[in-house]
């Protein structure tokens, strides 16, 4: 099922946009049946759904990865990801916890896709349940 927000979302977006978010929309919930997706600060979103030890909401635990659209690049934020390993998925860690990736097109997206996958699958490997 479908969320309209996304829904909505996605039918504002211009075609290079459509293209990459299409293509990660069937890339990351394919890692794994736990990940759904959802709107999240303006921006297409995926969280983990399964099961998870209680937490503070304001820990973002289920928040696995925010794609932000910046000035014709794709900013893949993983908020918790400083945790991923980073010989795993190298990206840029920020002192509150988050990891970002800068991906310039669908291309670039591509060659990099296996670590994002290993990233996530190391993400969820982590969760306390």
């Amino acid at each position: 099922m479908t969320d309209p927000k996304v829904d909505e979302y996605i039918s504002k977006l211009e075609p290079l946009e459509l293209e990459f978010i299409s293509y990660i929309r069937d890339f990351i919930p394919a890692i794994d049946p736990e990940i759904q997706e959802q709107i999240k600060w303006n921006s297409l979103a995926f969280l983990y759904s399964g099961e998870m030890k209680a937490f503070d909401p304001k820990e973002y635990k289920r928040d696995l990865l925010v794609v932000n659209l910046h000035r014709g690049k794709f900013l893949l934020v993983f908020p918790t990801g400083a945790k991923i390993t980073d010989a795993i998925l190298k990206g840029k860690n920020y002192p509150d916890g988050r990891k970002i990736l800068t991906i310039e097109s669908i291309d670039a997206f591509k060659k990099i896709e296996s670590e994002v996958k290993a990233g996530i699958l190391n993400w969820i490997s982590q969760i306390e349940k």
